[in-house]
């Protein structure tokens, strides 16, 4: 009983965490930012703590979105006017490339970006034009993307925007491993079907965040650290919850069950705590792709590309040849025999939820370098997750992996033949049912009689 009180203790201190993180870096710019009667120079310019952190308003108003290809543009003028002409107010984009302007309630208003604000080297195609007209709807937040810059992409060769999205295949692929290797590990050790993983994932990437942004440490250790912590959540979770429910004898739908309210708990904690916003990491979160004969790709993606390649590969050879590893498979295979020559179960599966939610807080934080951070990050990529691993094949390693890659390459490749980019996931779906009614222990599953 003791054991289980600590373990929670540890678990509600992990949870909040990323709260004390926060009011420590809010407290340090508070103290940066009191205007001094002696110097009131250090006080920061309005535009400034604009473009750091936009101000959302209580009552409706419009969020712009400003991107280039894909890729937040800061510092650019946003106006917006009423159905009369009548002068709305006008922001600039944030770090995000988000800018909120107020307005007095639902209706029809035009929207103007300022094309002299734009940076250098970018600019309006023909199609996109600097104004539009949004229909706001919502007593709240209205949402307007203006996505510049499209017209090379749309001129470039076949071949050249083939391997753009290959590229973007592997390391979306990738990301998705980490993260099925993670949720593969759990289930072949338990037989768990773990619905708060994809919340594991958002773990990984909001303690990136606050590692990044609130104690100001480079992203490399700000993802290290992550990942360690991912890890130790883990461990928490199994002493915690999981553990006292099989021991109670828990059957595995209604631990899936339990798993689903979990991760509805988890999304609405990080939600409250760190706020429905997207945010940015202080470093990496854009750069512009270079040319390396016929592909493009930028920096952070070939480091993203090397990571997840060696982790997944180490990952591989420790599960193989490691007496950790050939104990984790004699587990998967029959736990009841393995504990009957000795081998200690429970802490075979203790270390299954280590390596596998510190994998999966290492996909957060790969997916926090690649984009953006929010609270809904992990769950959005949770059915790919699931996904992959159905596709290879429930509590095969290599399956997860194989159906990650093949999850990969059509979610970013499925646009080029015809598939509308918004619903992109669903192409990768489709090739999943119909691999499935074919081979429906997936591709490197094994087939096994029922009753």
């Amino acid at each position: 009983m003791a054991r289980r009180l600590v373990a929670l203790a540890v678990l509600l201190v992990f949870l909040l965490l990323p709260t004390a993180a926060q009011a420590v870096a809010e407290g340090r710019t508070t103290a940066a930012g009191t205007p001094v009667a002696a110097e009131p120079t250090d006080e920061p310019s309005p535009t400034e703590s604009e473009s750091a952190a936009p101000t959302v308003p209580d009552g409706p108003y419009l969020s712009v979105r400003l991107l280039d290809e894909g890729e937040p543009v800061p510092g650019v003028t946003i106006s917006a006017t009423d159905a009369d002409g009548g002068e709305l107010g006008s922001a600039e984009t944030a770090d995000n490339g988000i800018a909120i302007i107020e307005i007095p309630g639902s209706g029809t208003y035009t929207v103007e970006l300022d094309e002299e604000t734009l940076p250098d080297g970018i600019a309006l195609d023909d199609e996109t034009g600097n104004t539009r007209e949004v229909r706001a709807p919502l007593n709240g937040p209205n949402i307007v993307v203006y996505n510049i810059g499209t017209q090379a992409a749309d001129t470039a060769g076949f071949g050249f925007q083939l391997s753009a999205a290959l590229v973007s295949g592997l390391k979306f692929g990738l990301i998705t491993a980490l993260a099925a290797l993670g949720l593969s590990l759990i289930f072949g050790t338990t037989g768990l079907t773990n619905f708060s993983h994809g919340e594991l994932i958002t773990f990984g990437g909001l303690m990136t965040w606050v590692f990044n942004v609130s104690f100001g440490l480079p992203v490399i250790v700000a993802g290290l650290l992550a990942m360690v912590f991912a890890a130790g959540f883990g461990w928490v979770q199994e002493r915690g919850l999981w553990r006292p429910l099989r021991k109670r004898g828990t059957g595995l739908i209604a631990m899936m069950i339990v798993s689903i309210g979990f991760a509805l708990f988890l999304r609405y904690l990080f939600q409250y705590f760190f706020g429905p916003q997207t945010k940015s990491l202080s470093q990496y979160t854009t750069q512009q792709r270079q040319t390396y004969g016929p592909i493009a790709i930028a920096d952070k993606e070939i480091v993203i590309i090397l990571v997840g390649i060696v982790v997944i590969a180490v990952t591989c050879i420790a599960l193989m040849k490691t007496r950790l590893g050939k104990a984790m498979r004699a587990v998967s295979d029959n736990p009841p025999l393995a504990a009957s020559s000795g081998m200690r179960v429970d802490g075979v599966v203790a270390a299954a939820w280590i390596l596998g939610t510190a994998l999966s807080g290492l996909a957060g934080a790969l997916l926090a370098v690649n984009s953006q951070v929010n609270f809904l990050m992990g769950f959005k990529l949770l059915l790919l997750v699931f996904a992959a691993v159905t596709l290879g094949g429930l509590g095969t390693i290599w399956g997860a992996l194989l159906g990650s890659m093949v999850i990969g390459f059509m979610v970013e490749v499925g646009p080029l033949f015809g598939v509308p980019s918004s619903i992109k996931e669903v192409g990768a779906l489709v090739v999943l049912i119909l691999v499935l009614l074919i081979r429906p222990q997936g591709i490197l599953g094994r087939r096994q009689r029922v009753g």
